[in-house]
């Protein structure tokens, strides 16, 4: 894949509100991670939410009032995206690609909560416009009149890789000259950060049940990703969104290009709802497809920002996997990192969320460490970067992203 150029980003986490100050906090070793806002004695469970979100600093009240919290975050971290790229979009030639896990389902479960405590009355309006998984991707077409292909992927964590590389492929086959591209997930609390009321996410006891939160009384060690310490995910929510040109056009208009998708992958685990295959065999055959698509093998590869969630079985699947694509090529260990350190597990924006850290550390040669992570798993062959960044020195890393029901995805990013 060539002449696929991202021009804009912008971000909505836990630890920061736009890009530049969210890689400054990740290199700086911050931890966005504490008890979630239902937390009890009973579920004392970790969590990594966006806190402060105010949305009418990015959309008008009539859209504020017509959106869930997780359409909301995509709308502000687009809206940062388009002002930093400076683009003027052909709406007929700009498509909208946006990837996420469950949509608006926490509209729907406030609903019900509300159904059951107060009556039919109780129920939002527009509750109906809210719950719908394309409504974050059609909020975003409206909101630029953009009337190209626009598409919304459900392939949980992965999605927002997926998305990213359904619409760089958008580009480089010809069907459009710019898309939006970009992941987001959660608005499970209020805008404050803290809880709404009485309500609380069925999905977020649900998870408990199912057995996959992380445990401990640290949140500094609450997310250690290819730690052998790692016992679950912390769940995290934001958005990471991007402007996606043709490059040559890009270039043309004088606008800054901040690096190049070059490669993508995708493909399916078929093994288990929510467990990776074990030894990694998919989620390495993910990796070589996005290193073809790019044309480049894996010693072109400088860093890897890792899936890397902190599960015992997650982590090890995709060690295995880094082992087989990258240590047989390589005379020096291969540098990896993940994010999940830092802001738990955004789900569907985690992808978006490390292509952002990866442009700007591929534009400032510096690779963020892992935090957290300390005792690294024997079985890793490659170099987990823990304690503090490292020097970087590459035009090129690989970014990877696995979700529930066995949805790989990697992409190949090239600096400028």
């Amino acid at each position: 894949m060539d002449n696929v150029a991202i021009t804009g980003m912008g971000i909505v986490s836990s630890l920061a509100g736009d890009a530049e100050t969210f890689f400054s906090r990740i290199s700086a070793g911050e931890v966005a991670i504490d008890l979630a806002p239902w937390a009890t004695a009973d579920a004392p469970v970790w969590w990594s939410g966006v806190r402060d979100f105010d949305a009418a600093r990015w959309m008008l009240p009539t859209v504020e009032s017509g959106t869930d919290r997780h359409a909301q975050f995509a709308l502000a971290a687009a809206e940062q995206s388009v002002a930093q790229s400076g683009v003027q979009f052909d709406p007929g030639r700009t498509a909208v690609v946006h990837g996420t896990t469950l949509g608006g389902v926490t509209a729907l479960l406030r609903a019900q909560h509300e159904l059951e405590r107060r009556g039919a009355e109780g129920i939002d309006r527009k509750t109906l416009i809210k719950i719908g998984p394309n409504m974050a991707a059609a909020q975003l077409a409206m909101r630029w009149q953009l009337h190209g292909p626009l598409l919304t992927v459900c392939t949980a964590c992965a999605a927002s890789l997926d998305a990213l590389g359904t619409a760089a492929r958008l580009i480089a086959d010809g069907r459009a000259d710019a898309a939006l591209a970009g992941g987001t997930e959660g608005g499970w609390t209020g805008p404050d950060g803290g809880p709404e009321g009485d309500f609380a996410p069925a999905v977020y006891y649900s998870q408990i049940a199912y057995g996959m939160v992380a445990t401990g009384v640290d949140r500094a060690v609450a997310s250690v990703p290819f730690d052998r310490r790692r016992s679950g995910v912390v769940t995290g929510e934001g958005s990471a969104m991007f402007v996606l040109e043709r490059a040559d056009l890009a270039r043309a208009r004088g606008a800054s290009v901040l690096a190049e998708i070059t490669g993508y992958g995708s493909l399916a685990d078929a093994y288990h709802p929510s467990a990776p295959e074990p030894t990694g065999r998919w989620e390495a055959e993910v990796m070589r497809q996005a290193l073809a698509d790019a044309g480049i093998s894996p010693q072109d590869v400088g860093a890897v920002i890792a899936h890397a969630t902190s599960t015992p079985k997650g982590d090890t699947a995709e060690i295995r996997a880094l082992n087989t694509v990258h240590l047989p090529a390589r005379d020096t260990p291969l540098p990896v990192t993940s994010l999940k350190g830092h802001i738990g597990h955004s789900g569907a924006a985690a992808g978006g969320m490390s292509l952002a850290v990866a442009v700007l550390a591929l534009d400032r040669g510096v690779l963020p460490h892992t935090a957290g992570t300390s005792d690294i798993d024997t079985e890793a062959a490659f170099s987990v970067i823990t304690g503090r960044p490292i020097r970087l020195s590459t035009d090129t890393m690989q970014l990877n992203a696995f979700g529930f029901g066995g949805q790989n995805a990697s992409l190949v990013v090239r600096r400028r």
